[in-house]
Parts: C-alpha cells; sequence; structure tokens
C-alpha cells in the first residue's frame, strides 16, 4: 500500500511540475504577444527568449528530480537536487551570454520582463499543490 501511495505522490509532483512548466512558457508566449502589439517585434522575441532563459533551466531542474534514480533514498534526492541547481543555473548564466552576444538587436528590458514573468509563474505552484493536497484529503475523508 506504501508503494502505491508513493507512486501516487510522485505522478502528482510530475504534473504539477509539467504544470508550472507549461504555464511559464505559456505567460512567455502571451508576454512576446503583448510585446509585439506595442512595441514591436524586437520587444516580442526579447521577451520570449527572457521567458525561455527561465523555461528551459527549470526544466531541467524539473528533470533532475522527477527522473528515477538507482538508490531511492533521501541522500540521493538532495544529490540530485543539487547538481540540478547548479545546472540550472549555468543554463540561466549561458543563456543571458548567448542572448547578449549573439542576438542583435535585443531588447534588454523585454528581456528581463519575460525572465522575471515565468519566474513569477513558480509560485503558482505553490497554489496548484496546496489546492490538490486540499482535494485529495477531500477524496480521502469521502466528501
Amino acid at each position: 500500500m506504501d508503494a502505491m501511495a508513493e507512486e501516487q505522490s510522485t505522478v502528482v509532483r510530475v504534473n504539477l511540475m509539467v504544470k508550472v512548466l507549461l504555464a511559464q512558457l505559456g505567460l512567455s508566449v502571451v508576454l512576446a504577444m503583448l510585446f509585439w502589439g506595442f512595441k514591436g517585434y524586437v520587444s516580442a522575441y526579447s521577451a520570449l527568449l527572457g521567458g525561455l532563459t527561465c523555461v528551459i533551466p527549470n526544466a531541467f531542474l524539473a528533470l533532475r528530480l522527477a527522473v528515477p534514480r538507482r538508490d531511492p533514498g533521501a541522500g540521493a534526492l538532495v544529490h540530485a537536487a543539487y547538481i540540478g541547481e547548479v545546472g540550472k543555473l549555468a543554463l540561466t548564466v549561458l543563456m543571458f551570454v548567448m542572448a547578449f552576444t549573439l542576438v542583435k538587436p535585443l531588447a534588454a528590458m523585454p528581456l528581463f520582463v519575460g525572465f522575471i514573468g515565468a519566474q513569477l509563474v513558480t509560485f503558482s505552484g505553490f497554489l496548484m499543490r496546496d489546492k490538490e493536497t486540499k482535494v485529495k484529503k477531500r477524496i480521502d475523508n469521502g466528501e
């Protein structure tokens, strides 16, 4: 019974990670369209690049945490989280360096608005998790 509950918990976590990543990507696209409408295509692709600079490293971290490991213990999870976070930071820095050196012309303000906007979506994951936890408790209690 514990194995089934643990497996369901893992599925809920992966679903939540996918929802947050898709929400980040969706917001990035919406911001790009808004910038395109008000400021032009340079601002639009800059905002989209900013959003992708957030989403891609977050996807790397999520993948590191979601992939099953040989050792299912807490130590292996902490190690995976550490490597994932270092990799996320390195990818973020690399993507910003690439954006500023390879993309010409680039609008810095929309780039950072896209990045910060996508980062703020991460907090919605906490709200989604709390909602799913409340629903699961109500189902378990037979309400």
